[in-house]
């Protein structure tokens, strides 16, 4: 017994530095590697930090590019998903609501044309990205309200146009931060 007891405390010290040192030692190693050297990559506009890259934030003026709804009101403290069921009565009123929200502000766009994520939160209601499919269905309240040609946007919308991961792993998206950058520099 006493040999196995003092075999569990030298696992248990191994498994503590190794888990506790060593590994988030080397993670954050090679973070500095990454882009924004592990603090995150920070956008800028006139020399001012506006966001992060990858946190979402709310846009809901016309003229913007909106993003996918969060259920945590874009606090990353508070990153959560509504953990409501898909026949959950106000999930569907929620849902319903920006629906409507959208087909009253997007002329001409029919409700089957909506993207799921343009109407849903995600699981940690601070995703950043939309789909190609979500940021095109804007295009024309912001052309009309910017006084810009649908194809000036779709170019914009096309080059802010993030392609899969290795071009294989997941589908083409584009990031709401960036893109609503972009267009406010090209109203310049």
């Amino acid at each position: 017994m006493k040999s196995t007891f003092l075999s569990s405390i030298r696992m248990t010290l191994v498994l503590l530095v190794l888990l506790c040192v060593i590994y988030p030692l080397s993670v954050a190693f090679i973070a500095r590697f990454s882009t924004g050297e592990g603090n995150g990559e920070t956008l800028t506009q006139n020399g001012k930090v506006v966001g992060y890259a990858l946190v979402g934030q709310s846009f809901t003026a016309p003229q913007y590019f909106w993003g996918r709804p969060s259920a945590a009101g874009y606090n990353a403290a508070s990153s959560a998903g509504s953990n409501k069921g898909a026949t959950n009565e106000s999930y569907l009123e929620e849902v319903q609501a920006r629906v409507d929200t959208l087909l009253k502000y997007n002329p001409g766009l029919k409700k089957g044309d909506i993207p799921t994520e343009m109407v849903t939160a995600s699981g940690s209601g601070l995703d950043p990205d939309i789909s190609v499919e979500g940021a095109k269905l804007q295009i024309n309240r912001i052309a009309k309200i910017r006084n810009l040609t649908p194809q000036n946007l779709e170019a914009i919308v096309n080059q802010a146009t993030e392609k899969p991961l290795f071009g294989l792993f997941g589908p083409s998206r584009v990031n709401v931060l960036k893109l609503n950058l972009a267009l406010d520099n090209l109203s310049k």
